[in-house]
């Protein structure tokens, strides 16, 4: 919590000006007609120099270090100033040694409901509610953040993911869909709430040792990487036995699973039986690509 607190201070005294996030944000608003492409527009140049501009942590990252990161605005409806909308949101990082990126956050929120008026500045103070525009875009920034200093080091990405649920906790109040553990078991409540349980600690240690012990390493031994990324999908059987069918795992297997497939479809031979009978157990909606791994 002290952590926390002066993280929060430092966000307010905005005296730290290195960015963390190079993200592209696109709005796709055909569904609204031609009158309002231009509103959308404007909204979308002020979110990519919102997100790319604003220093959300106090730390200092150099250009080769900012995480790579999308966000894809697809709108449903626009009536006066109200959106209904869906937010796809994806991150990766580069594997060490190489200029490979690998996939480290791909998530659907299908609540990103908002009010907006063309022109209007856009502010975030993590103390306050000032529009769910602003606080899902923040909370989704600190996710990012978090799930990418987890990939560099064990539970690396505790005090963004602590500002992300800060966001949320201030959000619970205003009504807007996704805050509420009442508002089904796919939301942003639930994803921080997860990503902090201690119950889930397996999933943060796995996105640890996939990463920095595995893809990391590929450069080096691409044998021992790929037993390393075994030894990693391991843990998340932990997850599945005590919470099977849970959030997390499905976010993982969301980001992760055309890359495993791609991974250990070629190189050195190694034993695979073990990790691919795990692999149908713990994500059986996606057995029809498992079956594609090949050595």
């Amino acid at each position: 919590m002290t952590k926390l607190l002066s993280f929060l201070l430092l966000l307010l005294s905005g005296m730290a000006n290195a960015q963390e996030l190079n993200c592209t944000v696109t709005i796709n608003a055909q569904k609204v007609g031609a009158t309002n492409q231009k509103v959308f527009k404007t909204l979308q140049t002020s979110l990519n120099e919102f997100i790319n501009k604003t220093n959300w942590t106090g730390e200092v990252y150099k250009p080769n270090e900012k995480i790579n990161c999308s966000m894809s605005i697809n709108v449903e409806t626009f009536e006066a100033d109200q959106v209904t909308a869906t937010l796809q949101i994806q991150s990766s990082r580069t594997a060490f040694n190489s200029s490979y990126a690998t996939p480290v956050f791909n998530f659907n929120d299908k609540n990103f409901n908002f009010r907006y008026t063309e022109f209007e500045l856009l502010n975030f103070n993590p103390q306050t509610f000032d529009s769910n525009l602003i606080s899902v875009i923040a909370f989704y920034a600190y996710i990012i953040i978090g799930m990418d200093q987890d990939t560099f080091s064990k539970n690396g990405g505790s005090v963004p993911f602590e500002i992300a649920q800060n966001v949320a906790n201030v959000a619970q109040g205003s009504g807007y869909k996704g805050w509420s553990q009442n508002d089904g078991n796919q939301n942003r409540y639930f994803l921080i709430t997860d990503m902090l349980s201690a119950t889930f600690f397996p999933f943060r240690d796995a996105m640890f040792q996939y990463h920095f012990f595995g893809m990391d390493n590929m450069y080096r031994d691409s044998k021992i990487a790929k037993q390393k990324i075994i030894l990693a999908l391991a843990e998340l059987k932990e997850i599945h036995d005590l919470r099977p069918n849970s959030l997390l795992m499905r976010v993982f297997f969301d980001t992760k699973t055309d890359e495993i497939v791609s991974v250990f479809s070629g190189g050195p031979k190694i034993n695979m039986d073990d990790m691919i009978d795990n692999l149908n157990r713990i994500s059986p909606l996606n057995s029809g690509k498992w079956i594609n791994i090949k050595n």
